[in-house]
């Protein structure tokens, strides 16, 4: 009977090694790895050669990147210089360059309004606003909205109202109403809500904050 079977073809022995369910063989296997061994002692040689001549020569090292630049800031009322970077917002000039730490940083984004300050009377957010920009405007900060005799009737107010509770909002949210009230005197609290509505209170006192606001123009008057 076994001789009457047809004989085997010879490619129907797979070969030694061999991985029928991949493809793989035992020849591409090792012929693909032989090329990694040398790609890693090529890339290994090249790093080498790299790391000698740089701690040969540390004068070839040269790094980049903008220096400080000495500016002037008018801020209220008086002419204060300090050297920064170009990409230096603000209110870091503001808060860490002359150390006017009224001038609080909430979001650091432009969102909350906790860092309002004023460029010719008008009310910006200093986080989102760079330092060289400010350069030849006159900048009001929470230090500078009184005088020596007296608070801002503004800021009177919101003590009177008890308009805070943590108090982190506060200097942007008095330097926001104090604007209004320089461009109006006599606002509606609606006008109040809208001078506002870019600043968050997170402790909810907008009820307070609006009544202060609307009793200093009174006085503001």
């Amino acid at each position: 009977m076994s001789d009457n079977l047809p004989p085997k073809s010879p490619d129907s022995t797979p070969h030694a090694g061999a991985n029928s369910g991949t493809g793989i063989s035992r020849r591409s296997f090792l012929r693909g790895a032989g090329l990694t061994a040398a790609g890693t002692a090529l890339l290994d040689g090249v790093q080498g050669i790299q790391h000698e001549a740089f701690a040969s020569s540390p004068d070839n090292i040269k790094e980049y990147g903008a220096a400080g630049a000495e500016i002037a800031l008018h801020i209220n009322g008086r002419e204060h210089t300090l050297r920064i970077e170009p990409r230096t917002t603000l209110a870091d000039a503001l808060r860490v360059g002359l150390g006017m730490t009224g001038t609080k940083i909430g979001c650091d984004r432009g969102a909350c309004s906790s860092c309002t300050v004023w460029l010719d009377k008008m009310p910006v957010n200093s986080c989102m606003t760079l330092a060289i920009d400010a350069i030849g405007h006159k900048i009001t900060t929470i230090e500078g909205l009184s005088n020596d005799s007296e608070v801002h009737p503004v800021q009177a107010a919101f003590v009177k109202h008890d308009a805070m509770q943590c108090g982190f909002c506060t200097p942007g949210m008095v330097m926001s109403c104090a604007a209004l009230l320089e461009h109006n005197p006599n606002p509606s609290e609606a006008d109040v809500r809208m001078a506002v509505s870019g600043n968050y209170c997170r402790c909810g006192t907008y009820p307070k904050v609006f009544a202060a606001t609307l009793d200093a123009a009174t006085r503001h008057a």
